[in-house]
């Protein structure tokens, strides 16, 4: 039997117009979704690939590709300096990563995440086996510096204690100037006399929900056509044709 369909024109234009939007939303997802992907792998890529030597005069350009590069850098800590910044360890409890200037031979300076310290840990004076001194070298994760939150804790100058690694404040904080443009090394796992700091605490957490989006914005695109069908069936302007 043939099928008669007399659409309403106002509910009908008003139904395309939402139905190409949402489908637009979910094709727009689907590619964020590639985008993403292709970052993670990127990411992984960089840190496991061969250390980018820094301290030379060369430059990063700041792009996400290069945000978590593995990377090398030969110098001086200048322990004087040591900042602190409260965080959640492995086992769940407390911890204070210790983030320490690095001058190179050049004259750049770095911040270096060193790792972290357990709270009863925090005085360098509980750990001296763990200062360096003499010239050293550091393979960490390079990370892009960030903006800290609306509700983030005001930091604790008196005590040098931050609750976000805030890479521009801490270096105003101790009057040094970062190279440009600023951002933070992540020391690796390599141990440290006496233990501590305990490196090799990067994490990478990318959010990954574009599938869930796209497959959200497609169906709701379904319910609307569902629901723009059965109402011309209820209304009796779309059917079956009787002979």
């Amino acid at each position: 039997m043939p099928i008669y369909f007399r659409p309403l024109f106002a509910l009908s234009t008003a139904c395309a117009m939402l139905f190409a939007l949402l489908i637009g939303l979910g094709v727009w997802q689907l590619q964020r979704l590639h985008w993403k992907l292709a970052l993670i792998e990127q990411v992984n890529r960089n840190m496991h690939a061969r250390p980018v030597q820094l301290g030379g005069g060369g430059h990063l350009e700041w792009e996400p590709e290069t945000n978590y590069l593995r990377v090398l850098v030969g110098g001086r800590f200048v322990n004087s300096k040591e900042a602190y910044i409260f965080g959640i360890g492995p086992e769940g409890g407390p911890v204070y990563h210790v983030i320490v200037p690095f001058l190179t031979d050049n004259g750049e300076m770095y911040l270096v995440d060193r790792g972290i310290v357990p709270r009863d840990l925090r005085n360098p004076a509980t750990r001296p086996a763990g200062i360096r001194n003499a010239e050293t070298k550091v393979v960490g994760i390079w990370r892009w510096a960030e903006a800290p939150g609306a509700f983030t804790p005001k930091p604790d100058l008196a005590k040098r204690l931050w609750y976000f690694k805030d890479v521009g404040a801490i270096a105003r904080a101790d009057g040094i100037k970062l190279w440009e443009p600023p951002g933070l090394i992540e020391a690796d796992a390599t141990p440290n006399p006496g233990g501590w700091p305990r490196g090799g605490q990067t994490v990478v957490a990318f959010r990954n929900e574009h599938l869930q989006y796209a497959i959200t914005w497609f169906l709701m695109a379904a319910g609307l056509l569902g629901v723009y069908l059965a109402y011309h069936v209820s209304k009796g302007r779309l059917g079956l044709r009787r002979p």
